[in-house]
């Protein structure tokens, strides 16, 4: 058993449950995946898998250290690469050149969810740290300005990770316990409740919930 899967976020829809409930999901092309290389305590120090997504890229984009770590799980091509540790004892049926797909995904089981969320370029602290700003009337000139960022005297300097202005977005995401609603394992598709990270056709990491 995988302990994750890599995919493709598509985008968002909705379905009806049986008791007539409607539900928002997120469908995800996850799958089809190589195992690229096993990981063992004996030769890396560590056990994991390292899964790569069966989406080609052309071979000039693919420098020849790379080519040539691909080509002994036969997995020539696939540019999206990502790892998953595992837990001692488990998940030792997995070898090199073994393939992972949708259905080893059951529906209601719990994932966590990893992605590079939407950029949204510089922003300031009311949009990007939810401050909520002075007046807008009775004279005020200062609106969106974040305020006082520390004391001129003590300490004479600003604290490293205050908060202000600055580039906002394309941050490592993590949504943890998202359901997966449904599995349509002839299209490598899931369905999962919720939004993920990111925009539509970037790459999503789909793991078995740790909590």
């Amino acid at each position: 058993m995988s302990p994750g899967i890599l995919g493709k976020k598509i985008g968002m829809t909705q379905v009806f449950r049986a008791d007539g409930q409607v539900v928002p999901v997120t469908v995800v092309k996850a799958g089809p995946c190589v195992v690229v290389q096993r990981k063992t305590p004996a030769s890396d120090g560590y056990d994991a898998v390292q899964l790569g997504l069966m989406e080609y890229a052309k071979k000039k984009n693919i420098n020849k250290p790379e080519t040539g770590h691909l080509k002994k799980s036969s997995a020539e091509g696939v540019k999206f690469l990502r790892e998953f540790r595992l837990e001692e004892g488990t998940d030792g049926d997995l070898k090199a050149g073994d393939r992972v797909l949708a259905d080893e995904f059951k529906p209601k089981e719990k994932v966590d969810v990893i992605g590079i969320s939407k950029g949204k370029g510089f922003a300031g602290v009311v949009k990007r740290h939810h401050f909520r700003g002075s007046d807008a009337t009775h004279g005020s000139m200062f609106h969106r300005a974040p305020g006082s960022i520390g004391a001129s005297s003590f300490p004479s300097r600003v604290f490293p990770g205050m908060r202000m202005g600055g580039h906002m977005g394309s941050d490592r995401v993590t949504v943890r316990n998202l359901e997966i609603v449904e599995v349509d394992a002839e299209d490598n598709v899931i369905l999962v409740k919720g939004a993920l990270p990111g925009p539509n056709g970037s790459y999503v990491i789909l793991r078995r919930a740790k909590r």
